[in-house]
């Protein structure tokens, strides 16, 4: 990495190079897995920035990660990732009709095919995450997407939907349901290099107030954005009454809570500038659509 580091461009090559290897780790492994496969290659190859893979990619090279481990650890990774969208898609959870401008799974296919390809989906990221990663990183990404994390966030959520909740209660929510996975995906990637303790403490301390921030982000654009530009439906949080930064604590003050998160993760580094200018530039990324 280095000053004159083009984000557009590594944001490119990351979304070339997991592309690339999807492909192949998605291959039916027999004929009569075929049609399983094309519903999660629909969800898959929908769209989407690799946010999630670029995190990994920028801190396991940042830490000089092995190359080929480090992109099925992001594979596995966006694979979790994609497998949480289907299923908050679903009829039972937010009952969405768009995602990234498609026709949702369980429209496209059904809802029972829908179901099924998130959990291949999440199956097959965590054996090909154990074949790359060591047990403790995996239990690591298991941890952040279980009930202490990811599940345990949407809980809270779907129990909480359209009561008056607290300030604490907002930020449980949205540090399980979204953080949670972004910052595992920086701490495995680093931790896949050589990192030292502290080191890792920082990069996990970045991680959770960018992935804060970017549940916040999202928040807003549901509020203000076009359903057009965002491929899902705009103003459903605000219909279903779900519990947002905005419904809480207003427009104004969720893009300046966001904006103060991200300056405070850029400022909590701690690297020199020449190393941490990745994870600025991709700090910045998070809040830019609603500057």
């Amino acid at each position: 990495m280095n000053e004159t580091l083009d984000l557009t461009a590594f944001l490119t090559e990351v979304k070339e190079i997991c592309n690339e290897r999807l492909e192949i780790l998605l291959r039916p492994p027999e004929e009569r897995a075929d049609y399983i496969h094309e519903a999660m290659n629909y969800s898959v190859f929908a769209g989407g920035k690799r946010f999630r893979p670029a995190l990994v990619i920028a801190a396991g090279r940042m830490f000089n990660a092995p190359p080929v481990a480090l992109l099925d650890l992001a594979c596995g990774i966006e694979m979790i990732h994609t497998y949480s969208l289907i299923h908050d898609d679903l009829p039972c959870m937010d009952d969405d009709d768009l995602r990234r401008g498609k026709p949702t799974l369980h429209r496209a296919f059904d809802e029972g095919i829908a179901v099924l390809a998130g959990d291949a989906l999440y199956a097959l990221a965590f054996e090909v995450i154990a074949h790359a990663a060591p047990a403790h990183i995996v239990a690591s990404i298991a941890r952040a997407t279980g009930t202490p994390g990811m599940i345990g966030g949407q809980v809270a959520d779907i129990r909480l939907e359209g009561q008056d909740i607290t300030h604490e209660d907002l930020t449980y929510i949205h540090t399980r349901k979204t953080g949670a996975l972004i910052t595992v995906s920086l701490k495995a990637g680093a931790a896949l290099g050589d990192v030292r303790p502290e080191e890792l403490d920082r990069v996990q301390a970045f991680g959770e107030k960018v992935g804060l921030a970017f549940q916040i982000v999202d928040d807003v654009l549901d509020e203000t954005g076009d359903t057009r530009v965002l491929g899902k439906t705009a103003g459903a949080d605000r219909e279903r009454e779900k519990n947002t930064w905005p419904r809480v604590h207003g427009l104004d003050e969720a893009r300046k809570t966001a904006l103060g998160l991200i300056e405070e993760a850029k400022n909590g580094l701690v690297l020199p500038e020449r190393e941490a200018i990745i994870f600025t530039l991709l700090a910045d990324f998070v809040v830019q659509r609603v500057m």
